[in-house]
């Protein structure tokens, strides 16, 4: 019997939030990143968790939408619409601390293998975190406390 894909995804995105423990239930230890390498591998991950929860505060995945296309095996892909949420109070791609709290849209796949993430690919909508916070105007490129904006 293959695991609820709701229950995996929800773990899965728990973990990513901050409690990384939980990876250990849903992630291969050989997992990767397939849209940014440096992230890959349970050391890679447990990093940049690190990372995101001291540059948002409160910070949380919301899963909004869940299509498995997993197969009657449970083997294949997961896509991901929802959100992740926080505080913004410390730099993060080189924007410092707003305190501004944010909302980055995210759409990932997940390929799942005899009940664990091997490997994901995502796409966060970082120009619209810019634009919560300041770093760049509404109509495009912007200047953030005398910086040229990001384009």
């Amino acid at each position: 019997m293959t695991r609820p894909v709701d229950d995996l995804i929800e773990t899965l995105y728990r973990g990513l939030s901050g409690d990384v423990a939980l990876l250990d239930d849903v992630m291969a230890p050989e997992w990767g990143d397939a849209s940014s390498g440096p992230a890959s591998g349970r050391a890679g991950i447990e990093r940049l968790v690190a990372a995101v929860n001291h540059a948002f505060s409160q910070f949380t995945i919301v899963v909004q939408t869940v299509v498995d296309g997993r197969g009657e095996d449970g083997n294949g892909m997961v896509a991901v619409r929802g959100e992740m949420r926080g505080v913004h109070e410390g730099e993060w791609l080189g924007v410092p601390a707003t305190g501004k709290a944010v909302r980055i849209r995210i759409h990932e796949f997940h390929e799942i293998s005899d009940g664990l993430v091997i490997r994901s690919w995502g796409l966060e909508d970082w120009f619209g975190w810019l634009r919560q916070v300041g770093a760049v105007g509404s109509d495009g490129p912007g200047v953030y406390e005398g910086k040229p904006g990001i384009s």
